[in-house]
């Protein structure tokens, strides 16, 4: 009670130095830098990573670029690489004048060197820069190089897509706040008793989003993902908090003439309910930091953060703004549209069996369509990208004119013997879906002698320590063929390289496969664990973790589910993801219903009294936070052109309507089944039984 007595007692002041807070806020997510490569997140012992690395320090080489080039001429071609070799960060461009003048007939290369890197109407140039693939260097020169190049030329590789992504990014997210904000405002403007609350509650949640995403500064970087999602989130999450408040304000108001003595008395019993309600959704995010693939831990940390603000501005920022605008608030309040639902309540208990049959059917087919959309996922991070992007025109262009999907690279060991080299590079390309290994030997043909390759081409592929090869294969970055073809590869590299490096899109992809399909059993476990010890330390129970936790994770089932019955596939982060927040968040929800009916049995009322009692109170506020959850995030999905943000959003919204329904309908039944099984595992409820024999 004096904390409450202190937030009101010193409203004002909390309202300026919240205020204050926010401007370096502003400066902190502005100078927060933002990481559009998945393949960042890999852990870093592993080879393609590794490798990657290697790349870089011991060729000063690290992002590479196909570009292809249409109806142009050899000397507009060689005008063109030179401007190239200009750009920033630009190391080398590789074409056929680099390694003879163009005066020279291209016959002169080996057949299928020339036949790899020419068609009738289009050529293709091999670029290397001095910086990594997601660094903001690299995506200026891939700006830069689009300027120069012009409609004839189209840049592909992992920089172009990462360059497209951010880009359209920086475009969408404002647009996704905006439409939260207003999507939200409009459910708050339907479903609360006030004209004026919603605005006072997304001033209030405003101010800790920004706060959360200023301190982001401190962790270096964020994914881009984190990025679009954190803001929509904290707002859709911590939403429940603001009203929580609001209704415990309003309750008190009835019983305490003074506003200040009633705000004290709501922010005490609001500081209760909201820190046990905010410790699960907390811990599904924390689950997410378990993940080897740190993109998890990324969000994970966010949004933990994000949580923990937004119950800290619902005890203080929130209450201030109350009490400073209490007169107009008071003045705009109107009846609220959800009517009293005791009757709805009497009627759904009545036909309560029909629920648990209901629910034994949906297990089944929701595990099934669950599990296979585990498998059915997708891993391609180009494929989250509108058709008319230009990395996916580019992209189309390199297989439809040169049939390459992919290009791997391989380190070699720089000793290894030369005629090892090219026995190696011959049974690599008989290799199903390689189309050629492009390596020093390659280009050592009989009419060439090494020693008359400019330094320009020996120092690119060659150094002290490694020899650099590509690869390029007709297999999509993350099919399963390529994985096959990854696999073969580098069965064949170590029988001559044991310490070789097989690295490229491809091959960290495939790494990310592995990492992610195991993170996702670990992510899952975690946060049902948790959660788990969350709700029996809260509900002091041993059985209404598994009632509450299996009324949830049939939602997710359902949720998750769904996508495989309508032949759609998801990006492999969003299974991984919602699993973890749709539990966290929506737990709540069967929390809310489960601790009113305990209190209403402790209190003496029979089982189908309390129950009744218990999904009559409840359901408004499980209505409120869903609906807002599900308005703060469908707007974004159905906005959105980055198909992974997309999705995302799109199975939070769904998720939130489908455990609305699943807690309001579902878990009341399982509460009169259950009954006599709660009450002797409950710490507080054998009395009841023992009042029940008493009177017998």
């Amino acid at each position: 009670m004096r904390f409450s007595k202190w937030v009101v007692k010193f409203r004002i002041p909390i309202l300026i130095a919240v205020t204050v807070l926010m401007i370096p806020s502003v400066f902190g997510m502005i100078g927060t830098r933002i990481n559009y490569d998945m393949l960042n997140y890999l852990p870093k012992d592993m080879e393609t990573v590794i490798g990657q690395d290697e790349l870089l320090k011991d060729f000063g080489k690290g992002a590479f670029s196909f570009i292809i080039i249409e109806n142009m001429s050899d000397k507009d071609v060689a005008g063109l690489k030179a401007k190239i070799e200009k750009v920033e960060h630009v190391e080398t461009v590789l074409w056929y004048d680099s390694i003879a003048d163009i005066s020279v007939p291209k016959e002169v290369l080996p057949e299928d060197i020339y036949s790899a890197f020419n068609t009738e109407n289009s050529t293709m140039i091999a670029v290397f820069f001095d910086t990594s693939t997601s660094s903001d260097l690299t995506m200026d020169a891939i700006r830069d190089i689009r300027k120069i190049a012009g409609s004839q030329c189209f840049v592909s590789g992992m920089s172009a897509m990462v360059t497209d992504l951010k880009d359209l990014c920086e475009k969408e997210e404002p647009v996704y706040v905006c439409i939260a904000v207003l999507l939200a405002c409009a459910a708050m403007l339907i479903f609360l008793d006030s004209w004026i609350v919603p605005f006072i509650f997304l001033i209030s949640i405003g101010m800790m989003i920004l706060i959360n995403l200023g301190t982001n500064y401190f962790m270096g970087e964020i994914s881009y993902i984190t990025k679009a999602l954190s803001a929509v989130l904290q707002l859709a999450v911590t939403m429940d908090y603001s009203i929580f408040l609001w209704h415990s304000y309003n309750e008190q108001r009835t019983k305490h003439e003074d506003s200040e003595e009633a705000m004290a008395v709501a922010v005490k019993e609001t500081l209760t309910s909201v820190v046990g309600s905010s410790i699960t959704t907390i811990a599904g995010f924390i689950a997410l930091c378990f993940m080897s693939f740190t993109m998890g831990r990324d969000l994970g940390i966010v949004m933990a953060k994000g949580v923990l603000l937004g119950v800290v501005g619902c005890v203080t920022v929130l209450p201030a703004l109350i009490l400073v605008f209490d007169k107009p608030l008071q003045k705009t309040k109107h009846k609220a549209l959800i009517p009293d639902l005791n009757g709805l309540s009497a009627k759904l208990l009545k036909i309560f069996p029909v629920f648990l049959i209901i629910f034994v059917l949906l297990v089944l087919p929701a595990y099934y369509g669950y599990s296979k959309t585990n498998d059915e996922v997708y891993y391609n991070i180009g494929e989250c990208l509108p058709d008319d992007m230009d990395y996916v025109i580019a992209n189309n262009k390199l297989s439809e004119s040169f049939d390459i999907a992919s290009t791997h690279m391989l380190l070699v060991d720089a000793g290894l013997a030369a005629k090892d080299v090219r026995t190696m590079s011959e049974e690599m390309e008989r290799v199903d879906g390689v189309k050629y290994v492009l390596g020093l030997e390659s280009l050592v043909g009989s009419r060439i002698p090494e020693e008359v390759l400019p330094e320009s081409v020996t120092g690119l592929l060659k150094s002290d320590k490694w020899e650099l090869l590509l690869i390029n294969s007709e297999y999509k970055v993350a099919s399963d063929e390529v994985s096959r073809q990854i696999d073969e590869l580098n069965e064949i590299l170590k029988k001559y390289d044991k310490n070789g490096m097989l690295i490229g899109e491809a091959p960290c992809t495939k790494d990310m496969i592995d990492t992610t399909s195991h993170d996702f059993k670990v992510v899952n476990a975690v946060s049902i664990i948790a959660i788990f010890v969350i709700i029996a330390l809260v509900e002091k129970s041993v059985s209404l973790p598994f009632i509450l936790i299996s009324v949830i994770e049939l939602a997710i089932f359902i949720n998750l589910g769904m996508p495989h019955y309508l032949g759609q596939s998801l990006p492999f982060i969003a299974p991984i993801c919602i699993s973890t927040i749709q539990l966290g968040a929506t737990v709540d929800y069967a929390i809310l219903m489960t601790t009113r009916y305990k209190k209403e049995r402790i209190a003496g009322m029979k089982k189908k009294q309390a129950v009744q009692t218990a999904l009559a109170t409840s359901v408004p506020s499980i209505v409120v936070s869903g609906m807002g959850l599900f308005a703060a995030t469908f707007g974004v999905a159905v906005y959105s052109d980055i198909d992974m943000i997309g999705s995302m959003c799109m199975l939070m919204a769904r998720g939130a309507i489908i455990s609305m329904f699943a807690v309001v309908l579902i878990l009341p039944a399982l509460l009169m089944l259950c009954d006599r099984l709660i009450c002797f595992t409950t710490l507080g409820m054998r009395s009841v039984y023992r009042r029940k024999q008493e009177v017998k």
